[in-house]
């Protein structure tokens, strides 16, 4: 009977395929998703809420003259006629790339020492749209972390199904986050710290002004200590029940 149930499983997992990397071709490179590869989640960002001048902006379409020591921005091309953008960040100062070019990338080490000068050891991704008016929603295409030394897919939204979000705007104006990209984790067994990292953006239905898309960084979220009054009125508490249940078993 042992043999016949080990027979059956051992059927049962040659029929079950195994899971295939998937390519993706942006900026002309091809960058595999693997199982390691994280999807992130898109959160609204209620009002009110600002972009503050040393956050780094990563993808963006002006000038950023409040940038952090190391962090470029890639400049792109705001001409007022383009509705459509695939964008690539660039540590580079004003390196102004055209879509769809790769840019510079940020090493792991220089991006995990900013985030502990923040104190903060994560990170999101702030998205802040700029829609004229009676323009209707633009659409977040897809997003993407990739890993720029070994053209791996490191986080992706939308990247692989090419189902837009719509990306109503709640904060009109430039530096005002609407949405949050999360799900990130900068230190896994994976990365290197040697490795560099650039991001990638591809929105549409664009009217007015330019996107940006920049670093947010986010402090992890600790279990609070509990105080040691509490337990000390805790053990209080304990005893004075041993005490009572004693006083009960004496004989009356």
């Amino acid at each position: 009977m042992k043999t016949i149930i080990g027979m059956l499983a051992a059927m049962m997992l040659a029929v079950v395929p195994a899971q295939a990397d998937s390519i993706v071709v942006l900026g002309g490179a091809n960058w595999t998703v693997n199982a390691a590869t994280s999807t992130l989640g898109l959160l609204a960002v209620p009002p009110p809420g600002n972009q503050p001048l040393n956050t780094p902006c990563l993808i963006c379409g002006t000038n950023q003259p409040q940038q952090p020591a190391g962090f470029g921005y890639n400049n792109f091309f705001q001409n007022g006629n383009e509705t459509s953008f695939i964008e690539f960040s660039s540590a580079t100062v004003g390196a102004q790339l055209q879509q769809d070019v790769i840019g510079t990338g940020y090493s792991v080490s220089f991006l995990q020492a900013f985030l502990a000068t923040q104190s903060a050891v994560e990170f999101n991704v702030g998205i802040d749209v700029n829609t004229g008016t009676g323009q209707g929603a633009e659409v977040l295409e897809s997003f993407a972390i990739l890993n720029l030394t070994t053209n791996v897919v490191l986080a992706q939204y939308s990247l692989l199904d090419a189902v837009g979000t719509p990306l109503p705007t709640a904060n009109n104006g430039t530096g005002f986050p609407d949405f949050l990209l999360t799900g990130f984790d900068i230190d896994r067994n994976d990365i290197n710290l040697g490795d560099s990292i650039v991001f990638f953006a591809r929105w549409s239905n664009a009217s007015d002004g330019a996107e940006s898309f920049f670093l947010v960084p986010t402090a992890a979220v600790a279990e609070t200590p509990i105080p040691g009054a509490v337990w000390l009125f805790a053990s209080g508490l304990g005893g004075l029940g041993l005490l009572l249940r004693r006083r009960k078993r004496q004989p009356s």
